[in-house]
């Protein structure tokens, strides 16, 4: 599974993750240094498997950083949204992942048919960085949704968003 470089503007998290947060937040405050992962977990008291997991998700996500047994909340003014479940978490990135897929579409095609290999172009090595495998489930998850639509033309397949239908 190849993991994006690509980060939303809007980071999107599980409740426990925001507890883990929130708490790393708060010790880096009060303290004014960064937080002791031994006193994290003291704090926490989480079994070591879910506070790891946690922990690694955050750094994932870039609210956070470990070095040296220590840990720093990043980024504290970002906005972040929390969700119920893990699921709950993906669906939501997808479609953000969605959403800027499609921005680009329209930018680079202005409304007019760009070719397949130039937005799967775009999507692999753009800012999104996306996989293979993603990319080719976002571009038919936006057709499915009716956003995009695929053309045939003489020389190959192109794609073009539809655009939205305005009520006069």
């Amino acid at each position: 599974m190849t993991t994006s470089n690509w980060r939303s503007p809007l980071k999107i998290i599980t409740r426990k993750e925001n507890m883990v947060y929130r708490e790393i937040r708060y010790m880096q405050l009060d303290l004014n240094t960064p937080v002791s992962e031994d006193m994290l977990k003291r704090n926490l008291d989480l079994p070591e498997h879910e506070y790891h997991d946690t922990i690694t998700a955050l750094e994932n996500k870039g609210l956070i950083s470990r070095e040296n047994g220590r840990i720093v909340a990043e980024n504290l003014d970002e906005e972040v949204r929390v969700m119920e479940t893990q699921e709950d978490v993906r669906v939501a990135e997808l479609n953000q992942i969605e959403e800027e897929a499609l921005r680009i579409l329209r930018e680079i095609g202005s409304g007019a048919p760009i070719p397949r290999y130039l937005l799967e172009g775009h999507l692999l090595y753009g800012p999104l960085k996306l996989g293979t495998r993603r990319m080719y489930n976002i571009i038919l998850s936006l057709e499915n949704r009716g956003l995009i639509e695929r053309v045939l033309l003489e020389d190959g397949e192109y794609y073009r968003p539809i655009m939205e239908k305005t009520e006069n």
